[in-house]
């Protein structure tokens, strides 16, 4: 507590601090919502870090730090920050910041909305799709999370009792739900939200499906909790996503917000949000460069 209070006593550190209680961020966020050069900002979140404050982790050519307060320090920092009279403005700029984020994927979404199927996708695997529904498939209530313009949805409808296909993006569910009318798909129900937040009632799934989805949330571990509270016990969830890669232009040619998962990344964000019987794969490697490769998870609940 001593180390802590001490690292706390620093406006510049207790700043930094109070933006990462609320969002994870990099180097170079922080340097947009405070305005202040890289070598200071590298260097007081070097302190935070060897102080036990914050960690990060790797996502390509940048490391994304976050929070590891504990919930006493974290309290104790949140009434030290409101006294700072930057904390106002620093929380107005970093929702200005999640907004951008939200909008740019939201606008990517929109302009794909209708030729999405016939444009590439990375790790958009039709091997990699089978092999998760031949593992996991049996009926019942199903959730498409990041469904796009509802290719899987229309084919886990060919089973389900009913597919309920989420999208943050109106023009996909637009045009999702215009697609499957054309098909004669009637157990489909499209609806707009936020895979980190789905309109989703407790315990009412069979199945959550996330697939190519997860790289594009800002808070991966957030729409993983949020598929386990709608699950019934019992229910399974199927994660179909990049292995962690290199290739830093993904941010901007698809809007994603992760370069990728490692197989133990994914197991850990399972096993946080409470599934069992945890099983990863590899289930397919592009040819082409940059060779992207589908990891494949499935747990139940």
């Amino acid at each position: 507590m001593l180390k802590s209070l001490k690292l706390l006593a620093d406006p510049t550190r207790l700043r930094i601090l109070h933006l990462l209680d609320r969002e994870e961020l990099s180097v170079a966020d922080l340097q947009d919502l405070l305005g202040m050069g890289q070598s200071r900002i590298s260097t007081q979140l070097s302190q935070l870090k060897t102080g036990g404050l914050v960690g990060d982790e790797r996502s390509g050519k940048n490391n994304i730090y976050r929070s590891n307060m504990t919930p006493e320090v974290a309290g104790l920092a949140r009434h030290a920050a409101s006294e700072l009279p930057e904390s106002a403005k620093d929380l107005t700029a970093l929702r200005h910041l999640v907004r951008k984020r939200q909008d740019r994927a939201r606008r990517y979404f929109d302009q794909l909305a209708g030729r999405f199927g016939r444009d590439y996708v990375p790790g958009r695997s039709w091997k990699g799709l089978a092999e998760a529904l031949l593992k996991v498939m049996a009926g019942g209530i199903v959730a498409d999370l990041g469904a796009g313009e509802g290719t899987l949805s229309q084919l886990l409808a060919q089973r389900a009792e009913k597919v309920i296909a989420i999208d943050l993006s109106e023009k996909m569910v637009e045009f999702a739900t215009a697609l499957a009318a054309e098909h004669g798909i009637g157990n489909i129900e499209f609806r707009v939200g936020d895979i980190e937040a789905p309109p989703l009632d407790p315990a009412s799934l069979d199945l959550a499906v996330f697939s190519q989805a997860l790289h594009h949330a800002a808070h991966p571990q957030k729409a993983i909790d949020s598929a386990y509270r709608a699950l019934k016990p019992g229910g399974r969830v199927v994660v179909l996503d990049l292995l962690t890669h290199s290739f830093e232009q993904a941010k901007e040619l698809y809007a994603d917000t992760w370069l990728g998962f490692g197989e133990g990344e994914v197991s850990a964000m399972l096993e946080k949000a409470g599934f069992t019987e945890i099983e990863t794969a590899v289930v397919d490697r592009e040819a082409e460069s940059p060779n992207f490769q589908t990891l494949l998870a499935v747990a139940r609940k």
